[in-house]
């Protein structure tokens, strides 16, 4: 009887946790046999291992395979251990050494010719063997995604037989070099000067993306929403390594991982038909939704009481905790989903509410069942909402003006990240993310403010939430006039941008 070991990796959320293959050959009839909680892509690798090892002039023993995918009550899936398997069956023959086995882990799918094909996550799970201590082999196509983890021994390879000439001694795989491309200019493409007009909406961007606060613009159709939220990532302060690893592994997981966006904060914007699962994650194999894959990024989402209000609901737990949890009756899995939340949305059904046009006839009862499909307790966790009035044709018409520097998505940014680096200097994180009890310490306001503050919650019925956001936003005006107090002109404009709250007047 022959025994072999190799080690691989599932996945399960954001983890890859070790899978030990045992391979074990013994007398009887010939058979193949899977165990361990295998789903049905992992039984069929006994046909593609059984193929490609043909394929590749190695001996297929007519013995008793048995195969455990150690630990039993992980679930198995995924064509990622059909290059585990066939080196086990290719040890317990004798025909590879077992004693290189134990130095590396593998993963990988095998075409019926013996050549590898790329497999999902590989990026957090050659993370996961890096923290182990084990380098990493698998297929070419997925080897410059694993070697973004810094300092992890990583190797490509394009078939089985390359891999068993590397564990032979013959021919060494060579180990692969991180490739970082630097950072796409993502003011670049969409500068914030292009936007016409808009003053009060590009004040609010940039305080939204000094703070990482969230936003929620209200206007008619073609007033710029979306111009505006496609400009946010351009004034946003560049990741930093651990930022854009965790970015990456989530793009990673979901299969979509590309290098062009390796070192750039992602934007998503779904459309307003997608379902809970595809905006939050989950199914029967717990994948990341909208909302992950948008980790340390924006997620946009426009035409905000067109959405499902079930599926609206969903947000409010992972924009307080910066996580969503996914429980299903035999899987549970948690994913990252620190995102900054941009919404769009018209005053009414038919768009016009409030334009000088007077084209708009809807009732008030319409106007309030509309408004009414977004709820409170969503809106009250939302820190800003400004309105995006039409804009006049005169100042469509007017040229962008020239030199003008201070106006473009480069000079946003420097200030932008300007503010960022007070934030944490003095808390270690944004102002958005500041936990309740750090609130009294960080954010208190003058006498004014504070006199201010109180006159607003109790005319305005602010609620404590609200209470909060109003002075995490007013931080972040204060951190952007590089000012230490907060004072009563922050607090006011901070004041200004619930308007959700209520439509009445600002306080004075």
């Amino acid at each position: 009887m022959a025994l072999a070991v190799v080690f691989s990796r599932a996945l399960a959320g954001v983890d890859a946790p070790l899978v030990v293959v045992e391979v074990h050959l013994s007398g009887g009839l010939p058979a193949f046999n899977l165990v361990g909680l295998p789903e049905t892509e992992v039984k069929e690798a006994r046909d593609r291992v059984r193929a490609a090892l043909q394929n590749a002039q190695f001996d297929f023993p007519a013995r008793k395979i048995t195969v455990n995918l150690a630990p039993a009550d992980l679930p198995k899936e995924s064509g990622r251990f059909d290059l585990p398997i066939a080196l086990g069956v290719l040890a317990a023959t004798g025909q590879i050494p077992m004693s290189t086995l134990g130095s590396y882990e593998f993963a990988g799918e095998l075409a019926l010719t013996g050549a590898l094909r790329p497999v999902r996550g590989a990026l957090p799970m050659a993370l996961a063997a890096y923290r182990d201590g084990r380098a990493f082999i698998l297929p070419e196509s997925s080897a410059d995604e694993a070697a973004l983890v810094r300092d992890a021994v990583v190797h490509g390879a394009k078939d089985l037989l390359a891999v068993c000439a590397h564990l032979c001694g013959r021919a060494l795989l060579p180990r692969v070099t991180p490739r970082r491309p630097p950072p796409a200019n993502a003011g670049t493409a969409n500068d914030l000067a292009d936007v016409r007009g808009q003053p009060q909406a590009k004040r609010a961007l940039t305080i939204a993306a000094a703070g990482g606060h969230s936003l929620l613009m209200i206007g008619p159709p073609g007033t710029g929403k979306s111009m505006l939220a496609q400009r946010l990532p351009g004034i946003l302060p560049p990741p930093t390594e651990a930022e854009a690893l965790a970015s990456a592994a989530v793009a990673s997981l979901a299969g979509r991982f590309s290098a062009a966006t390796w070192g750039v904060r992602p934007f998503r914007a779904p459309h307003h038909t997608a379902s809970a699962v595809a905006l939050v994650g989950g199914g029967s194999e717990p994948r990341p939704g909208e909302i992950s894959l948008a980790h340390h990024g924006v997620l946009f989402l426009d035409e905000l009481p067109e959405w499902d209000r079930r599926v609206l609901e969903v947000l409010r737990e992972p924009l307080e905790s910066g996580v969503i949890h996914i429980s299903r009756a035999a899987r549970q899995s948690t994913f990252p989903a620190e995102f900054q939340l941009v919404a769009a949305m018209n005053p009414c059904p038919c768009g016009w509410l409030g334009h000088d046009s007077g084209r708009c006839h809807c009732t008030p009862d319409q106007v309030a069942r509309y408004r009414g499909r977004v709820s409170g307790a969503l809106l009250d966790r939302i820190d800003m909402a400004i309105q995006v009035p039409s804009v006049a044709a005169e100042v469509l018409a007017t040229a962008p003006p020239r030199g003008d520097a201070q106006a473009s998505s480069d000079a946003i940014r420097e200030r932008v990240i300007a503010a960022r680096q007070r934030q944490y200097a003095r808390q270690c994180g944004p102002n958005a993310r500041l936990p309740a009890r750090d609130v009294a310490r960080w954010c208190a306001p003058d006498a004014g403010g504070a006199g201010l503050l109180a006159r607003a919650m109790a005319k305005n019925s602010l609620s404590a939430r609200g209470y909060h956001r109003v002075l995490k936003v007013a931080r972040t005006i204060a951190d952007l006039d590089a000012v230490a107090d907060i004072g009563s002109t922050h607090i006011a404009e901070a004041i200004g941008y619930r308007r959700f709250e209520r439509e009445d007047q600002p306080v004075h």
